[in-house]
């Protein structure tokens, strides 16, 4: 058996965490630079807000209905996912973090549960604040399911369905589009459909070897999931990272060299980081930039360039240098960037990677050791209060966040303020 749990409307169950008199009010979260709403709360749901909506054409609805729309704050959002994650991990044996707001659990052997689903969902809120619904099934298809529908309050014990329980379950697969299913993608999807295939139920009834010869082994194994089938395994340990890569679309049009040089800087210097807390390194590095795709006054203009290493790397000082250099390749004075970033791919790690025989003496571990100074100093201090000097042209290129909550359970400066009257 599988639990899953998944957080209600996690961002804006975020953002309510610390505002209770945000409760019963529609509540929106907007993505990078405010543009898209990636976050909302039911009540948002119910004005007819779609995910990934622009802001702009949702503005005037929102401030009618005295919606709170907040920027993006990321850093809280991972927090109290890590917070829900270590409260679930005192449920189960074994758990899966799928994602910042889901985790898949091992319930081999439980007797009861839809009494253990209860439980998790109760000290989930408690602990944390943030809600959760709680699907029980067999498989992790199933499970994903059964999540759906205890979110929709469709399910007798409030927040949590176990899909043993269900009445008609076959009447539930047969309301469920193919499309709607986990891993369906929508050109798999309408494949379904041409062969007839239009809901789960028919899915599940389909003949495997044939779902493996037109559409892959993915397919078929959703279908056998369907039938109660274990197929996907818990996954325990995350599978390693083949690439990383850090991408931003700017707050403004970018049309100097030296700042879109300092906005690569600094994700050049961010993807070091990141290299080094998994412990990878980097055998090349892909910087590229793009215009506005939709500007009708400018042509669309688009390049990469990929700067390899003598030795694989994980200095941010070799990435900066890499990718600075690439955007002197790639800029084209009179036009206006938008958008730009860095791709580290086939990494591997450290231990993996080849020592460089021409290297002079010392200098691995003098790399090493100013990266190390500079980790320690930007986790005590705060990111980026050690940077590189080329990120300090310009300031266009940094993320328009404008509607940014300010609260945050990792910085001093961000603690909520209470005031007793």
């Amino acid at each position: 058996m599988f639990a899953l749990v998944d957080c209600n409307n996690f961002y804006a169950s975020c953002e309510r965490l610390f505002r209770p008199s945000l409760e019963g009010r529609p509540v929106v979260v907007l993505s990078n630079n405010d543009g898209c709403v990636v976050a909302r709360s039911n009540e948002a749901k119910a004005l007819g807000i779609p995910m990934g909506a622009p802001y702009f054409q949702y503005a005037e609805v929102l401030r009618r209905a005295d919606a709170a729309v907040f920027s993006s704050n990321y850093a809280l959002y991972g927090d109290l996912s890590r917070r829900v994650m270590q409260v679930l991990a005192r449920f189960a044996p074994r758990i899966e973090v799928y994602s910042i707001d889901e985790c898949f659990l091992d319930l081999a052997g439980v007797r009861d549960p839809t009494a253990l689903g209860l439980e998790i969902a109760r000290t989930v809120r408690r602990w944390t604040g943030i809600p959760v619904a709680v699907g029980i099934a067999p498989t992790k298809t199933l499970a994903k399911l059964a999540n759906r529908l205890a979110k929709k309050g469709q399910g007798p014990a409030g927040p949590v369905l176990d899909w043993s329980e269900l009445p008609d379950p076959d009447a539930v697969l047969a309301a469920v589009p193919v499309e709607d299913l986990w891993g369906i993608a929508g050109r798999s999807g309408a494949g379904l459909r041409a062969l007839g295939i239009a809901d789960a139920r028919a899915l599940r009834e389909a003949h495997p070897q044939r779902l493996r010869a037109s559409f892959g082994v993915v397919v078929e194994r959703i279908a056998r999931e369907l039938r109660g089938q274990v197929c996907l395994a818990l996954e325990e340990v995350a599978p390693p990272r083949r690439q990383v890569m850090v991408s931003r679309s700017f707050g403004a049009a970018v049309t100097a060299p030296a700042e879109l040089r300092a906005a690569v800087t600094a994700f050049a210097s961010r993807a070091g980081e990141k290299l080094r807390a998994q412990g990878l390194v980097a055998p090349a590095l892909t910087v590229f930039v793009q215009t506005n795709p939709f500007d009708a006054g400018r042509a669309f203009y688009a390049n990469a360039a990929t700067l390899g290493f003598p030795v694989p790397t994980q200095d941010s000082t070799a990435l900066v240098r890499a990718a600075t250099r690439g955007v002197d390749r790639l800029f084209r004075g009179g036009d206006a960037y938008r958008k730009a970033g860095v791709l580290l791919s086939d990494v591997v790690p450290a231990g993996q990677a080849p020592a460089d025989l021409f290297a002079e003496v010392g200098e691995e571990e003098r790399a090493r050791r100013r990266m190390a100074v500079l980790d320690a100093v930007n986790r005590k201090y705060g990111r980026e209060t050690l940077r590189f000097a080329g990120q300090l042209s310009g300031s266009g290129w940094r993320r328009r966040s404008e509607r940014g909550s300010g609260v945050s359970t990792t910085r001093w400066a961000g603690l909520a303020t209470v005031r007793a009257g």
